[in-house]
């Protein structure tokens, strides 16, 4: 940072260059922050389905799993938490900590019943234009819109299929909610109107992820079963315009710029197996995908190349649910540099996007991931603690994880107070190890010099004995 800082009074670099320089050293500086955990209160039954937790539950933000995460954009402030047990739950990040500081606690929550979802929230996500909406979907087939402060279900829709992920995009005028279902085509759900408009037909398995383009509000991008990914126009009567090939390193532009030795866009695969992962860069220019072939793609869109970027042999995918990687806000790196994160089974691979060099491999701490409590209604926990999702917080150096044991993780900068911290801990730990080895040796020698105390001596052979 000096360096950085010397340069600038020299008028060298620009301030932005220095601030990037600062966020990318706390970027890479992410590590599990244990300050607080997320506490849902005990339910009581209400005559419906409705559970109540058994002992020990209150400790986790859902009694059986946490299967999607996400924060408003414009605060940064409210998170939102769907559970496999079917249950919503909001979270004031800045002012929602219990009596004793040590746990947030929901401001609000849906809970199960019989009115309410019947089956595991899917996705989540708040209206594009004002978090005081935001939609859920459920392995129960439907699609519903609550409002974040009553949370109430405003509208809910019946699309006859499991519903994996939905998205709606980030800066269109129109409000199509793009579902990815067990159906082999796109769904689309128009919410001005309140009804299915129409579907994208061209998968042949079903959809497991979808993503809006974040700078052409009418392309659209999913990822099917059949080890596909298609861009499609929803201005267009077909639909489709093109597919993405794994072979294909040229993209339409061909060797010669002209087209030569291109390959057709209307066929090929994105990876040899399920497709359950995607999503866009900031400025819209690359596309990352990932699937059950255990590979991470990344993908120029404006020629549809595979940029070829390889990030070793660690990666792990195996679910249906979606497995989407993490972004950071590209303000925070360089040009070039972009900081992805995996969510890799129990550990999240932080990786440079279009070098994939691996940066460093985040873990919580093993007694925080493992428990064996168990809910009388729900049976026992999951104890693998699998990461279903990823969440950046706007506006700050910071993102959250959902765990399939129940929990939610926040990943925070450490900083220089965190390893003064580490450092006493460690030394106590050190000086009690120490003192207890110590009392130990202590008394050993003070057990032996009683039994020598003790004892009577006498001299002498079997035949006679001397005194």
């Amino acid at each position: 940072m000096n360096a950085y800082l010397l340069v600038r009074s020299f008028g060298i670099d620009s301030p932005v260059a220095y601030e990037r320089a600062q966020c990318t050293r706390l970027l890479h500086a992410l590590h599990p922050s244990n300050v607080v955990f997320y506490a849902q209160a005990p339910q009581t039954s209400d005559g419906n389905e409705a559970y109540s937790y058994a002992a020990g539950e209150s400790e986790y933000a859902h009694a059986a799993g946490v299967n999607a995460v996400t924060i408003d954009k414009f605060e940064g402030r409210y998170l939102l938490s769907g559970g496999a047990d079917s249950s919503i739950a909001i979270w004031d990040l800045e002012n929602s900590l219990d009596e004793t500081d040590s746990a947030y606690v929901p401001i609000g929550s849906v809970n199960r019943t019989s009115n309410e979802y019947k089956f595991g929230i899917t996705q989540l996500c708040f209206y594009p234009f004002d978090s005081l909406a935001f939609l859920s979907s459920s392995y129960d087939h439907t699609v519903k819109i609550y409002s974040s402060e009553t949370l109430k279900p405003s509208a809910s829709f019946d699309l006859d299929s499991v519903v994996y992920t939905i998205a709606l995009s980030p800066i269109a005028s129109h409000l199509l909610v793009a579902c990815a279902t067990q159906h082999p085509a796109v769904r689309l759900v128009d919410l001005r109107s309140g009804a299915s408009t129409h579907s994208l037909a061209g998968h042949t398995g079903a959809v497991l992820s979808v993503a809006w383009s974040p700078v052409h509000e009418h392309i659209l991008a999913s990822g099917s079963a059949d080890g596909t990914v298609r861009f499609w126009d929803i201005r267009r009567s077909v639909g489709e315009i093109g597919a993405l090939d794994m072979e294909d390193s040229v993209g339409i532009l061909g060797h010669d710029g002209f087209g030569g030795g291109a390959r057709h866009r209307d066929h090929g695969k994105a990876h040899s197996a399920i497709v359950n992962g995607i999503t866009w860069t900031e400025d819209g220019q690359h596309l990352v995908t990932t699937g059950h072939d255990e590979r991470i793609r990344v993908w120029d869109t404006w020629t549809g190349a595979n940029t070829l970027a390889s990030f070793g042999p660690l990666i792990r995918n195996s679910h249906l649910s979606s497995v989407t990687p993490l972004l950071a806000p590209s303000n925070l790196v360089s040009s070039t540099k972009d900081v992805m994160f995996y969510p890799n089974e129990s550990d999240i691979l932080m990786y440079e996007l279009f070098e994939g060099t691996l940066i460093k491999k985040l873990k919580r701490p093993a007694h925080q991931s493992n428990s064996s409590s168990t809910n009388p209604a729900l049976g026992q926990r999951n104890s693998r603690n699998r990461i279903t999702g990823l969440t950046w917080r706007h506006n700050h150096i910071e993102f959250y994880s959902a765990h399939s044991d129940g929990s939610i993780g926040t990943w925070k900068p450490r900083t220089s107070e965190d390893a003064r911290a580490d450092e006493e801990e460690q030394e106590n730990k050190d000086n009690a190890d120490i003192e207890g080895e110590q009392s130990t040796k202590r008394k050993a020698l003070e057990d032996i010099y009683q039994n020598l105390t003790k004892r009577q001596v006498t001299f002498g052979s079997s035949h006679e004995s001397y005194r």
